[in-house]
């Protein structure tokens, strides 16, 4: 009896050589996106097609000797093809009722392969609940400069999955799809942690608390967090790698006849020489004022000049600048 042959890889978008991280978090990304209680009307038919699908194509693909079985199809793979499953020799094949209750949800082709559960093997409608580890979790933490250059702990209120208490993780209640936490085996919380901020950390690099991810099934150990930092804008700095830059408003007689100036700095304020003659855009340089680094080069803070004009000139004032004027006119 031919089927038609379906490609579990495409399926759940995953390469052929993905590994079990890959096809459990293709998986759980595609039961969300799919869940039928997230569709209504005609939507609803089709998701529900398409998680059947796909619960489908996870069972195939998670379990190691289902995954081994189906593989050795070899140029069966296309996508479409009329499949015989005499065709693969001495493999074993179920050859009877193809809509008993055995293979409810399952397609004809999955029917063709697997046939009954067999001892050791997970059944057609059964999830995998043995030791699992957790899914790692990815999310973004805002720091200050401040927090970026001084670190420290930093407390933060995430949320992340925990196991379903309805389907323990499995994802599904007998014959149908958990409806607590969506196939996922996995529901959202909230909980609290500490954070550890290494001093000088720079933007986009990314924090791992190992553990603090998703937590495991079935004794399995629970995933990882991961962390991008996001620098916050600073209301006078800007931060160029592991230097900063910082704005400095001088009047016209300060940068003809140079000045000392108080600079603030991340690690408090400096008094800065400004030499005679210093013109607009200048940079000064103050060596190791930037970002820590974790070898001891630290970045270092630049002091960019403005001229700065005031627009309530005193009239004695503007009097000396007519007399510059006739100076440069002789």
């Amino acid at each position: 009896m031919a089927v038609t042959f379906r490609d579990y890889y495409e399926t759940l978008g995953v390469p052929r050589d993905a590994d079990e991280k890959k096809i459990k978090a293709a998986y759980r990304k595609l039961a969300r996106k799919w869940h039928p209680d997230l569709h209504t009307g005609k939507d609803k038919e089709r998701a529900e097609e398409k998680f059947k699908e796909i619960n489908e194509a996870y069972e195939v693909l998670s379990d190691t000797d289902k995954r081994a079985k189906y593989d050795r199809l070899g140029s069966n793979w296309r996508n479409g093809d009329q499949f015989d499953p005499g065709d693969m020799g001495s493999t074993h094949y179920y050859s009877g009722d193809f809509n008993s209750a055995d293979f409810q949800g399952f397609s004809d082709f999955f029917a063709s392969i697997f046939g009954s559960s067999k001892p050791g093997h997970r059944g057609a409608s059964t999830f995998y609940d043995g030791p699992m580890r957790g899914q790692d979790v990815e999310s973004e933490i805002e720091l200050t400069l401040e927090e970026a250059y001084h670190g420290g702990n930093k407390s933060l209120r995430l949320s992340a999955g925990k196991v379903c208490g309805e389907c323990h993780g499995r994802g599904i209640v007998g014959r149908t799809i958990c409806t607590i936490c969506g196939g996922t085996g996995s529901v959202p919380t909230l909980r609290n942690i500490e954070v550890k901020i290494p001093a000088g950390i720079k933007e986009g690099s990314t924090i791992r608390l190992k553990g603090q991810g998703g937590e495991g099934s079935g004794g399995g150990p629970s995933g990882d967090l991961y962390l991008k930092v996001r620098l916050l804008p600073h209301a006078q700095f800007t931060v160029e790698g592991k230097d900063i830059e910082y704005p400095l408003n001088l009047r016209p007689d300060q940068a003809v006849l140079g000045d000392k100036v108080m600079v603030p700095t991340l690690d408090g304020s400096v008094r800065v020489t400004i030499p005679p003659g210093t013109p607009a855009g200048r940079r000064l340089r103050l060596k190791g004022k930037g970002l820590p680094g974790r070898q001891g080069d630290n970045g270092d803070q630049y002091v960019k000049i403005n001229i700065n004009i005031a627009t309530d000139i005193k009239e004695e004032e503007k009097e000396l600048y007519r007399q510059i004027r006739a100076i440069y006119e002789k």
